[in-house]
Formats: C-alpha cells, sequence, structure tokens
C-alpha cells in the first residue's frame, strides 16, 4: 500500500538544492578583494581542494570494496543504494566546503568595507549552503530510494546501504578532517603563540595557512558528513522500525487506513517540513542581521524549531499517526534544545570564567578546572538523552525513539548552517590578520569569530545528542530486524555473552580516542618542526622581511590526515562484523550498546572540555587577568592546545563510531 504522497520528499529536495545554489551564487556576486586578500584566500581554497582531492583518492578503493561485498552479499540493489549514499555524503561535504572558502574571504571585505550586518549575513550564508545541502541530498537521496522501495518490508532493507554508504564517507571526513585541522592548529599555536610570541593568525606564522585550511576540511566538511549521516540513519532507522513492528504495534499507533505504510513514510515527511521550516529560520537570521549576531542567530534556530513543532503536529495528523507519536516528535525537538542550552553554558558561561580565573596559578590549575568542567557537562545532557528515550519508548514503543531523533534533526538546514557559520567566521578573522586590515576590521571579524566558537560547540553537543539518539534508533532496529529472521532471538542482560559484548563495545570508543588523538599528536610534532625550521633557516621571517612556505605545512598535515585516518574507519566498520559473526548476534548487541554508552559519555566529555578551554583563551585575550602574552595567557593556550583534538578530532568521531558501528550491524544482521 502506498499513500500517494511520497513523491513530496524528493521534489523538495531538489529545492532545497536550488534554494542553496541561489544562496550560493548571491555570495559569489560580493567583493572577494583584490592584492594580498584575494591571494590569502586562493591559497586556503587551494589547500582545501587538494586535501579534499587525495582524500577521494584514498577514500574510493575502500568505498568500492565494501560496496561490492554488500552487492554480492547482500543485494544487488542495496550494493546500488551504498553507492548513492556515498556519492550523495561526498557531494555534500565538497559543496558545503567549496561554498564556505568562497564565503570566508567574501565576509573579510564586507566586514572591511560594509560593517558587522554585512559580514554577518554573508557568513551565514556561507554555512547555510552546507545546511541545505545536506538536508535536500539526505531527502532526494532516501526520498528517492524510498519511492522504488519502501512499499514492501522486504524492499526497504535496500535502503539501509544508503545508510552504511553515507556513514563510511562520514567517518574519512571527520576524522581525516579533525586529524588535519589540529596538527596545524596545535603546530600554529606552539611555535608561534608560546614560543614566538606572535599573535595568533600573524602572516609570519607558516603554520597559519594549514590551519584555516583544517578549519574547512574539519569543521565544515568533516562536521557536515557527521550531521549527515546522523540525519539519514535517524529516517532510515525508523523506517526499518516501522516496517518491522507488530502488526498489533502498527495499529496502536495509526488511525485511518495509512497503517505501517503510513509509520514507514513519517520520518520522510517530517524532515520534508523540517526543511521548509529551515528556509524560514535562514531568512529570519538574515532579516534580524542588523542586531547582534547571537541574537540573530537564535532568532533564527528557535524560530525554525517552533515552526517544525507546528508543522510536525499537521504532518502526524494527515498521516495518521496517533497524537503520542507527535509528542515523542516534541520530545526529541524540546530534547535538543535543551543539550545545545547545557552545551552553550559550559563553554561560554561561569565554568569558562572559572577556567580563565585558575590562569593565574599555572597551566596545572587551567588543565584541573578544564578536566572538571568537562566532567560535570556530561550530566544534563545524557539525562537529556534518557529522558527522551523515556516519554517516547513509554509513548510510542521503539518507533517512539526513533521519531524522537528524526524530530531532534529535522531542522539540520539551519542547525548545520550555524555551526558551518564559526569556521568561516573565524577564516575571515584569520585572512583579516594576515592581510593587515587594520584593528576595526578585525575587531568585527573577533566578534564574529565569538559567536561562532559558542555556535560551533552548541553543534558538537547537538551532534553528540542527535548521534547518540540515532544509533540508539538503528540498534533497535537491528534488534528487530534479528527477531524477525531469527524468532528465537532473545536478549537478556544477564546473559554472558551479551556482558561480554558490552565490555567489547565499551572498549572501542576508548581505542578509537587513543588513535585519533595519538595521530594529532604525532603529526603535531611534524609541524612543530617544520614550523620550528622554517623560523630558522628562513632569514627575516620573523621580522616580517621573508615569506613563509605554507605549502608544505600543508602537505605535512594532509599527508598525516591520510595515513592516519584509515585505522579508525577499519575499527568501525569491521569490529562489529567480526564480533557478530564470530560470537553471535547477542554478543554483537550486547556491543553495540557498550559502545553507544561509551562513545556519548567520551565525546560530551572531550567536546565540552576542549570548548571550554579554547573560550577560556579568549576571554582572557579580551584584557581579562593579564590580557594577551601574560602568564595567565600562556596557560590557557596551553589548555586551548590539549583540548583542540578532544573537541574537534577525538570527541567527533565517537559521533560516527558508533553510527558506523550500528549500521553495519543492521546491514549484516539479515545474514545473521
Amino acid at each position: 500500500m502506498t499513500l500517494g504522497i511520497e513523491w513530496i520528499t524528493p521534489v523538495l529536495g531538489v529545492v532545497g538544492l536550488f534554494a542553496a545554489l541561489v544562496i550560493f551564487l548571491r555570495i559569489n556576486r560580493q567583493d572577494s578583494g583584490t592584492g594580498e586578500v584575494a591571494e590569502i584566500a586562493r591559497r586556503i581554497q587551494e589547500g582545501a581542494r587538494v586535501f579534499m582531492t587525495r582524500e577521494f583518492q584514498v577514500l574510493l578503493p575502500f568505498a568500492i570494496v565494501l560496496g561490492a561485498l554488500v552487492f554480492w552479499l547482500k543485494d544487488p540493489y542495496e550494493g546500488l543504494a551504498f553507492f548513492l549514499g556515498a556519492g550523495c555524503s561526498f557531494t555534500a561535504g565538497a559543496i558545503g566546503m567549496y561554498a564556505a572558502t568562497k564565503a570566508n574571504v567574501r565576509t573579510t571585505v564586507a566586514a572591511h568595507t560594509q560593517g558587522s550586518a554585512a559580514a554577518l549575513s554573508t557568513a551565514f550564508f556561507g554555512g547555510s549552503v552546507m545546511g541545505l545541502t545536506i538536508a535536500s541530498m539526505g531527502l532526494l537521496g532516501i526520498g528517492g530510494l524510498f519511492l522504488f522501495f519502501g512499499r514492501t518490508e522486504e524492499d526497504a532493507e535496500v535502503i539501509h546501504g544508503f545508510a552504511m554508504g553515507a556513514s563510511l564517507i562520514a567517518i574519512f571526513f571527520r576524522v581525516g578532517g579533525g586529524i588535519f585541522t589540529k596538527a596545524a592548529d596545535v603546530g600554529a599555536d606552539l611555535v608561534g603563540k608560546v614560543e614566538a610570541g606572535i599573535p595568533e593568525d600573524d602572516p609570519r606564522n607558516p603554520g597559519v595557512i594549514a590551519d584555516n585550511v583544517g578549519d574547512n576540511v574539519g569543521d565544515v566538511a568533516g562536521m557536515g558528513s557527521d550531521l549527515f549521516e546522523s540525519y539519514c540513519n535517524a529516517q532510515i532507522a525508523t523506517i526499518a522500525i516501522g516496517a518491522t513492528l507488530a502488526l498489533s504495534s502498527v495499529q496502536d499507533l495509526t488511525v485511518g487506513e495509512a497503517g505501517r505504510s503510513g509509520l514507514m513514510y513519517l520520518p520522510l515527511a517530517m524532515t520534508s517540513a523540517g526543511l521548509i521550516c529551515a528556509l524560514v529560520g535562514i531568512l529570519l537570521v538574515h532579516f534580524f542581521s542588523a542586531q547582534q549576531p547571537a541574537r540573530a542567530l537564535r532568532f533564527g534556530t528557535i524560530g525554525a524549531a517552533t515552526l517544525f513543532v507546528i508543522a510536525a503536529w499537521f504532518v502526524a495528523s494527515y498521516i495518521g499517526a496517533i497524537w503520542q507519536v507527535w509528542a515523542c516528535v516534541l520530545a526529541g525537538t524540546v530534547g535538543g534544545v535543551i543539550i545545545g542550552a547545557s552545551t552553550e553554558y559550559f563553554t561560554g558561561g561561569k565554568p569558562v570564567r572559572n577556567i580563565a580565573r585558575s590562569s593565574e596559578t599555572g597551566v596545572a590549575t587551567v588543565m584541573i578546572t578544564g578536566l572538571s568542567v568537562g566532567l560535570l557537562s556530561v550530566v544534563i545532557p545524557v539525562i537529556t538523552i534518557a529522558a527522551i528515550l523515556l516519554v517516547s519508548s513509554h509513548l510510542a514503543g521503539l518507533y517512539g525513539a526513533g521519531i524522537a531523533a528524526v524530530g531532534m534533526l529535522a531542522t539540520i538546514g539551519i542547525t548545520m548552517a550555524i555551526d558551518a557559520y564559526g569556521p568561516v567566521a573565524d577564516n575571515a578573522g584569520g585572512i583579516a590578520e594576515m592581510a593587515g586590515l587594520g584593528k576595526k576590521t578585525r575587531d568585527i571579524t573577533d566578534q564574529l569569530d565569538e559567536v561562532g566558537n559558542t555556535t560551533a560547540a552548541i553543534g558538537k553537543g547537538f551532534a553528540i545528542g542527535a548521534a547518540g539518539l540515532a544509533a540508539l534508533a538503528i540498534t533497535a532496529a537491528y534488534i528487530n530486524t534479528v527477531k524477525k529472521n531469527n524468532p528465537d532471538f532473545e536478549l537478556y542482560l544477564a546473559d554472558p555473552m551479551v556482558l561480554i559484548g558490552v565490555f567489547l563495545g565499551g572498549i572501542c570508543p576508548f581505542l578509537n580516542g587513543s588513535i585519533t588523538m595519538t595521530a594529532v599528536g604525532d603529526a603535531a610534532h611534524d609541524m612543530i618542526e617544520e614550523i620550528r625550521r622554517q623560523f630558522r633557516d628562513i632569514p627575516g621571517l620573523l621580522e616580517g622581511k621573508a615569506k613563509p612556505d605554507s605549502a608544505r605545512c600543508v602537505d605535512i598535515a594532509t599527508a598525516a590526515a591520510l595515513k592516519r585516518m584509515v585505522l579508525p574507519a577499519g575499527l568501525a566498520v569491521f569490529a562489529p562484523a567480526v564480533v557478530g559473526f564470530l560470537l553471535g548476534p547477542e554478543t554483537l548487541a550486547g556491543m553495540l550498546i557498550g559502545a553507544l554508552l561509551g562513545c556519548i559519555l567520551l565525546a560530551l566529555f572531550m567536546a565540552n572540555a576542549g570548548g571550554a578551554w579554547d573560550n577560556a583563551k579568549k576571554y582572557v585575550e579580551q584584557g581579562h587577568f593579564g590580557g594577551k602574552n601574560s602568564d595567565a595567557h600562556r596557560a590557557c593556550v596551553v589548555g586551548d592546545t590539549v583540548g583542540d583534538p578532544l573537541k574537534d578530532t577525538s570527541g567527533p568521531s565517537m559521533n560516527i563510531l558508533i553510527n558506523v558501528m550500528a549500521i553495519v550491524s543492521l546491514v549484516i544482521a539479515p545474514l545473521l
């Protein structure tokens, strides 16, 4: 049975892509500067393009092998869906990064010639291209597959391949981009600010261009692929749950004639409405851009979320779902706001000032206070996730948990736009400093960057919560799928095989964290040695009489990222398959539960501790506790340097890890 409205989703995907194109063309028409400004922007764009090209060359063989395995071992159509998911994810990340590297220099020029409002609009529109592209590619890909394969429960398994393809690209983009950006950032900060005593983004620093490239490949393409994965996985998991629900549960959750078809299509209907609401939110930010940046961004976010909650009621009613299903969507949306508010407090409120105050007594107290903040920051988001699960499962069972995850992610168009705004603003400040555009311009870009740091931290918290709920929904879909294929399957916590899986899963996030932190440390070591060599061997570099070899630093970061991103990807893809086929589906279910808990806890701790250290450094740089170049500032720089790989590499990689493990498990579930 079909509803007759499934075509709306891919059509809205096309509409969203058209809107992204219109915004990009608007950005591209703006003044991109001349002389040194244009040259700096060109070097950043070229560095980002080279990294993405070389990453694609490493990624392609891996994708071909996995896609071929799905093609032959599962289903040819599922293999094709895998390649479609990988292609959509890569395209979304590449388009978003390209738009960001165009918007950064135009934000700088707008700040220099037009003022704060124009600069805010430009930076935000640069991020909006990423947000709209992610949402639209998801709707186009999943919606198109649903038109052909969403008619029966058996055919719906084909769509699982799309999620696996998207997840594969996400782990390479997120881990590879994270290693690149933090190797460059740590090297540039330690040698430039701490050893040489020169300002951040100083043109004399050989690592600055690589640092700006890293913002684009890590915080735009990487974060975009991260949220694209969660966005798609939440929808696909909910479709899978709807397809495998018992008939009695279907009858309990629906009214009228829609039945199972309605429950399977509902997540796509919700995200379709979410795209429209995100477009309205983007327009609201532009309308309020003359106000304080933080206020304008908040107007857009809250406005889009409020509109979506209202729209979700009508969507659920039209599809034929009971009001409790809409309440699950509301729970997910409100939960996302709570997680964002908690993250904003711990990375921008009193805890940050406490870390800054502790810098007066040295590095050790900065580290201790920051660790304490990070540990405490885990509590509210995890309680919120538990509350969402409690409410949604009570109202609508496992399906409720899935649709709550969809509710949290439905307005991803504006959520990602605000997150991607941060690295665009950061790049704009770097270009202004390197081009010597003066204090007035730098003050505007610093104000935008300060807000961008907070939005980026909120985005990371939101991404963690969304990834956790999406992985939870996929785990539920995995259990349902195994039960459908094996009626004797039962899951008991007292079963030793389940407990073994829990422990094995708990190992995975710590192993992943160690691998990624080691990768950043090793890459940063090479970067530091190279920057020191250039300061030592290039005559007149520190005096500003010679130019650094920035291309060499970009090459070091690129080589390190490409070499070290394969092992975390292999862990995420192959660990579930090994455990599932050797120890059985019960052990694999336990593994997913253990990995889910470990990933959420570590990711929140790492992201919030790192964000708090970063903003504490900026708080001191504003003139508190001695200001720039004081002992307190140097202590905070060390804290920020330790926190950088936590919040931008290891922490975000946890989101990808648990989602990849879960979706691989769902794909192989029928084979178990």
